[in-house]
């Protein structure tokens, strides 16, 4: 008998063996200074236990780390920080928020959003990666 495991379940499985890196949930006091600091940002507003959310996570260590210093990228647990559900007016989960440098939302977008569509998005708000 021969097992067959596909990529993705390993990698998973290395995920979850290695403790997957993840950004923390944004405080209030975290979020405000981010809008007032004169960069773009996205703000994600999921749930750690929502599936597509889980598929994010991933993608948004990997933009902080790469726009580190030229934008911001934000996580809240809606479940975590209820207030931030109504403060954003977040219908579905996950939804991405587009700050200008003025901290003035720009662009919404509700479910699962891709790399490329990110970086598409803070590039048009005139952040570069590193």
């Amino acid at each position: 008998m021969k097992l067959r495991i596909s990529a993705l379940a390993i990698a998973l499985l290395i995920a979850t063996v290695a403790g997957a890196a993840e950004l923390p949930s944004a405080t209030d006091a975290e979020i405000n200074q981010v809008l007032a600091s004169g960069k773009p940002s996205v703000i994600d507003l999921g749930a750690r236990s929502c599936i597509p959310c889980k598929k994010m996570a991933p993608i948004l260590e990997s933009l902080a780390k790469e726009y580190n210093g030229r934008a911001n990228v934000l996580f809240i647990d809606v479940w975590q920080n209820k207030s931030a559900g109504g403060r954003f007016q977040v219908q579905m989960i996950p939804t991405q928020i587009f700050f200008d440098s003025r901290g003035k939302e720009v662009k919404r977008h509700m479910g699962f959003m891709d790399k490329e569509a990110l970086v598409k998005e803070l590039t048009a708000l005139g952040a570069m990666p590193k």
